[in-house]
């Protein structure tokens, strides 16, 4: 249904570890164009959607919440240990996916730090890992292996 084969492989990644995808016209702002989530997944306009690594990020601040977080119409990805916990794991998701890293980590994101982020995944200091394994989807001494993709809700754990 998408038209760039990266996006396409990324959006087929999402949808397998289980976050739904819904295409269609994005008219109000969001934080990334053409991507907005919503309901436990991402609604996506590829009219309007300018980099494909975003939907790996975007992704990411879903996979790291709870179920009952992540699945109510706006969930909020506004928690910093969510941002950091999303950089983590849309690199995970890059190095499983055998993508170049400088799709998802491109220069218009980040803040300007996308070099700064590729620099220090690459030599091994892995920003948001901690968080990962707190949460269960990793361990600092596997990652960027995933344990699994998303979080478990706190009450599966018991």
């Amino acid at each position: 249904m998408l038209s760039n084969p990266i996006s396409a492989k990324i959006v087929d990644f999402i949808e397998r570890i289980g976050l739904p995808v819904w295409y269609r016209a994005i008219d109000d702002p969001t934080v990334l164009p053409g991507i907005d989530t919503r309901d436990g997944g991402l609604v996506i306009d590829e009219t309007r959607m300018l980099y494909p690594g975003d939907l790996l990020h975007e992704a990411g601040h879903l996979a790291v919440l709870t179920p009952e977080e992540r699945n109510v119409s706006r969930p909020d990805l506004s928690q910093p240990a969510g941002e950091l916990g999303a950089i983590a794991w849309s690199w995970a998701a890059a190095v499983h996916l055998q993508i170049d890293p400088r799709i998802v980590f491109h220069p218009h994101g980040y803040r300007g730090g996308s070099d700064a982020l590729i620099e220090n995944f690459e030599a091994g200091r892995f920003i948001g890992v901690p968080f990962l394994g707190w949460i269960g989807l990793t361990s600092v001494p596997t990652y960027p292996q995933m344990r699994m993709w998303l979080r478990a809700s706190p009450h599966s754990q018991l």
